[in-house]
């Protein structure tokens, strides 16, 4: 089954001076020479993606796309008509957005948080900033504890507003950000708490002890760069433990405190020093 705006994987079913034919139960869709992977061959099955042309063709490239129908990301706009704006979609051809999709037009050069979707009428790949109806947390596709893509939505007075694998929203409290956050960022974190009523609280990062661990290897690492010794400990601020180790004091204080159990380390009045061997 052919699925715009997606990849695919589908066979060489012939070729011709500009391109190969790829299998779709018909005439074939093709994919122009210039992306065709060198050796290519009738039979072989390639990883393509498919959208329509500016003819409105259905066409095959090897180009990635910056996202794909389903995905919600942050696009460029690059012009803009009376009917909607394109936005530079990281194809030969820019995706559309109609003016009734936009929540307060679009600009040249400006960035949009956008939904990729395929349109009912035309059956072509097309995007919207109106991206609330896709979002639910009624019937939740996640757990707590889970590892998900997260994207920066919008910030509340409690935190930022997440978008949880493309589907969910979550919060992400003031208390747990400890690095710079603009709408379209995108994360890998995980789910924290599911409430009885389905709001979902994410963290940033990965979960428990996994977390921490990977946090000591970086430690260790930048104690190897600056000859054992770091002027870091258990006084020094949030601010400054954040701004060179990229952690929360907690964190930071979580691996420190397992390293030196490991006799990896030790505490010096003025930061930490790896041990002999480290």
């Amino acid at each position: 089954m052919i699925r715009v705006g997606e990849y695919n994987t589908l066979k060489v079913i012939r070729t011709v001076e500009f391109g190969v034919y790829l299998e779709d139960g018909d005439k074939g869709i093709l994919l122009p020479k210039r992306f065709v992977p060198r050796g290519a061959k009738e039979g072989d099955e390639l990883s393509v993606f498919l959208y329509h042309d500016s003819e409105q063709r259905l066409i095959a490239t090897t180009q990635k796309p910056f996202g794909v129908v389903g995905e919600i990301v942050m696009l460029e706009a690059v012009s803009v008509t009376p009917q909607g704006a394109f936005l530079n979609w990281g194809l030969m051809k820019d995706i559309f957005v109609p003016k009734s999709k936009q929540l307060m037009g679009m600009r040249p050069g400006g960035r949009y948080l956008v939904k990729i979707y395929i349109d009912d009428q035309t059956g072509r790949v097309a995007a919207t900033e109106k991206i609330d109806p896709f979002l639910s947390n009624d019937d939740l596709t996640v757990k707590e504890m889970d590892i998900v893509d997260l994207t920066v939505w919008r910030r509340t007075d409690i935190g930022y507003v997440m978008i949880i694998n493309h589907k969910h929203t979550g919060v992400l409290h003031h208390n747990e950000i400890y690095r710079h956050l603009s709408e379209g960022y995108v994360f890998k974190g995980y789910i924290k708490r599911i409430h009885p009523d389905n709001l979902i609280d994410v963290v940033l990062g990965k979960p428990g002890f996994q977390r921490v661990e990977d946090e000591a290897a970086k430690v260790l690492r930048l104690l190897k760069e600056n000859d054992g010794y770091l002027p870091y400990n258990d006084k020094s601020s949030p601010d400054e433990i954040y701004g060179f180790f990229g952690m929360s004091k907690k964190t930071f204080k979580m691996t420190t405190g397992g390293l030196y159990k490991q006799r990896k380390i030790e505490f010096t009045n003025g930061g930490i020093k790896a041990l002999d061997g480290e």
